[in-house]
């Protein structure tokens, strides 16, 4: 197998449990080895001045895939931080509190137990998947890797991590050293890493009985560790009802991810996790803008623009993208303190541009405490919030090798198609695939059509404001749609 198969966007991922391990030992240290070459060109240090921190989540292939690293590492006399089990956002800090040269996470975020991966950070951010693509050309051309006896200095980072998070709270709220007494927080870790939240907010004061799947499992036997996921969210939503608590909190694996539920049980994600993170992003940006990717609702955008005042900007689905066009429109002038996706990756300009789903717990806690003080609720602030009556997302498999160019022409087509029919629209703000706009008489909504970021799939979603509307513009989009035989429904 092609090592280059292992670039998923900005991580390298693959399976490293069973028969079909591609993330294999052998594999594991031709990356490390290739890691190590192409830090030193691309932040000019020399290896024998390179320092790295290591940390994984839950997984149960993490410990012997840090161990390949490892043998690596040691064999190349690099130090080594083994920071354990550790959130992807704590280890992107480990470079700027223990100064390390670079970090590395073993992650796949969501995906299932049989799968892994690695995430790479200097103090710059992320790398990039042009980095992710340079490091694997030169782990394929690599033959013969030195190994030595795995060593490292073990690092109980997240305490140092959890710190940071602690005085946050306690300034934020300004109310002593307890400020969440009263307070009553359940937390879903999903047998992730994400059970050091509990801890925090005990040690602030707030009440945590209720909070569930908070040992870390790799199997991952309670629910999908997905904040997205609607059985996962059901998960959390019970718990907040059955606790009559105030907040309920779940995390995805790594806790590079989150969403929250209110006080009533109603989910806080998606649109909505995007409308709170908004209120709370342009409190000291007045007429900012919000960059998110390119699926979010109608209501989502007037309640941005016209109820919070400031400008929201769609761009393209992955989470870097956001990110780095975020980054971009910032060194322009434009005042941009948020970046964030629909799947729940939230990065303020505030915390380096990190997708931090614990930090962004951190704020919502904070503004439900301070709200608190004038009689009012998360809830409150979402009530301007307009929510769609029907939406749904239907997604295409293209069957051809050359899948990119089929798919990019068959929007493009669509694209045409649309400029028959007067009553429908294109969006005026069309960053990724082709958006339309349909009238109140035929649909009342909106579809969007595009190209996966990374797998041979059109994704095509719906939207409407009236009961009935997105069969109405599903039924125009088939007329369509039904010419291209190289497709096939994913069921």
């Amino acid at each position: 197998m092609s090592l280059l198969k292992l670039k998923s966007g900005t991580d390298i991922r693959g399976t490293a449990v069973g028969e079909n391990t591609e993330l294999t030992d052998e594999a594991i240290r031709k990356i490390a080895f290739a890691f190590i070459s192409y830090l030193c060109e691309k932040t000019g240090v020399p290896k024998g001045e390179i320092t790295l921190a290591v940390g994984h989540d839950s997984r149960i292939s993490a410990e012997r895939i840090k161990n390949a690293l490892l043998e690596v590492f040691s064999a190349e006399n690099i130090k080594v931080y083994d920071c354990g089990l550790s959130s992807t956002p704590a280890m992107f800090m480990t470079t700027l509190i223990l100064g390390v040269t670079a970090s590395v996470q073993i992650t796949a975020s969501h995906h299932p137990y049989d799968k892994n991966g690695l995430k790479f950070f200097t103090k710059d951010g992320g790398f990039e998947g042009e980095d992710i693509k340079a490091i694997l050309e030169i782990a394929e051309k690599t033959e013969e890797v030195k190994t030595a006896a795995p060593e490292a200095v073990k690092t109980d980072f997240m305490s140092q991590y959890c710190e940071i998070l602690r005085k946050k709270i306690v300034e934020g709220i300004n109310d002593g050293e307890k400020p969440l007494s009263g307070f009553k927080i359940v937390v879903d870790a999903g047998n992730g890493a994400g059970g050091f939240f509990k801890k925090l907010l005990d040690s602030l004061g707030a009440d945590t009985n209720g909070s569930q799947f908070l040992e870390p499992d790799g199997m991952f036997p309670n629910h999908i560790p997905n904040p997205e996921d609607k059985t996962a969210m059901g998960f959390i939503s019970r718990a907040v009802t059955e606790n009559e608590a105030d907040l309920g909190i779940i995390f995805d694996t790594d806790v590079d991810r989150a969403a929250c539920v209110d006080n009533n049980g109603r989910e806080i994600n998606r649109n909505a996790l995007i409308a709170l993170s908004s209120v709370i992003a342009l409190e000291n940006s007045k007429g900012g803008t919000i960059v998110t990717d390119s699926v979010t609702s109608s209501g989502l955008r007037d309640f941005i623009n016209e109820h919070l005042g400031g400008v929201h900007y769609r761009y393209k689905r992955g989470y870097k993208n956001v990110i780095n066009k975020a980054i971009e429109l910032n060194s322009q002038g434009i005042d941009c303190p948020l970046a964030i996706e629909t799947s729940g990756h939230a990065a303020l300009r505030e915390n380096y541009f990190l997708d931090d789903g614990a930090y962004l717990m951190v704020k919502i806690i904070i503004l439900m405490a301070n709200l608190r003080k004038e009689g009012k609720t998360l809830s409150d602030l979402l009530a301007p919030l307009r929510v769609p009556k029907e939406e749904k997302e239907v997604r295409y498999i293209i069957d051809l090798a050359d899948f990119k160019e089929y798919g990019e022409g068959i929007i493009k087509d669509f694209e045409e198609y649309c400029e028959q029919f007067p009553l429908i629209t294109p969006a005026d703000d069309n960053r990724e695939g082709f958006r339309v706009n349909f009238g109140k008489w035929n649909g009342d909504g909106w579809l969007l059509i595009r190209m996966s970021v990374h797998d041979p799939v059109i994704p095509v979603n719906f939207e409407s404001e009236s009961e009935g509307g997105v069969e109405k513009i599903e039924r125009f989009f088939n007329g369509f749609i039904s010419k291209y035989d190289k497709l096939r429904r994913k069921v």
